[in-house]
């Protein structure tokens, strides 16, 4: 897929295409689809993350400032309901929410096959699928400790790491000051988000 086509995108198609570049946020890729035309992957990313990096850190925070008035309001409603009625609230604690949107490395989603189709690739690709049962007790008594310290379940772009790294990457971030564990979560949610948008756009993903 080019830019071209990209910006091309009605409203509905930019959602359902980018709609979880930010795992389970569409409303994301609906509050930046009127800042096309976009110049590249990077600007279409630039936009992405910049609205993440403007929102506060937890509570609603003002969508209607965040996003264009050309963004059509029934649509971003209709979207917020929708998430609602499933039972999520992306955006809705502002960063912390999008973290909060991530599911559990490893953990039940992925044993009951609720996982969205990206995560189920790159937990995959970690080698999570294939953990043995003292593995994955491991992983469930760290993540509970971790969600426990800090609110939200612990972000790392698996496709960059092994089942090993995971292990030893949430056991060390779980002793990190929380104001610095936001922002390495919400630096891991950047580059699965990178990730993802080159495989949309077909991109070189050196960057990552």
């Amino acid at each position: 897929m080019d830019i071209e086509k990209v910006n091309s995108m009605d409203f509905g198609e930019f959602v359902d295409v980018f709609g979880n570049v930010i795992e389970r946020c569409p409303l994301i890729a609906a509050a930046v689809w009127s800042q096309r035309p976009f110049s590249d992957l990077e600007d279409l990313e630039k936009h992405l993350f910049a609205f993440i990096d403007a929102l506060p850190q937890s509570g609603l925070g003002d969508y209607e400032k965040l996003s264009s008035k050309k963004t059509p309001r029934q649509s971003l409603q209709c979207l917020w309901d929708l998430q609602l009625e499933k039972g999520k609230q992306p955006q809705s604690g502002g960063q912390e929410g999008i973290l909060r949107c991530h599911p559990d490395l490893a953990g039940r989603e992925l044993q009951r096959g609720t996982l969205s189709a990206e995560s189920q690739r790159e937990q995959r690709g970690a080698g999570l699928t294939s953990l043995d049962a003292d593995e994955r007790l491991r992983l469930a008594e760290l993540n509970a400790q971790y969600r426990a310290r800090f609110g939200f379940p612990f972000v790392l772009a698996a496709r960059l790491s092994d089942r090993a790294a995971v292990q030893r990457e949430l056991a060390a971030r779980l002793h990190c000051p929380p104001a610095q564990e936001l922002r390495t979560a919400l630096g891991e949610v950047k580059k699965i988000g990178h990730l993802r948008l080159a495989d949309l756009l077909g991109a070189d993903q050196a960057r990552a």
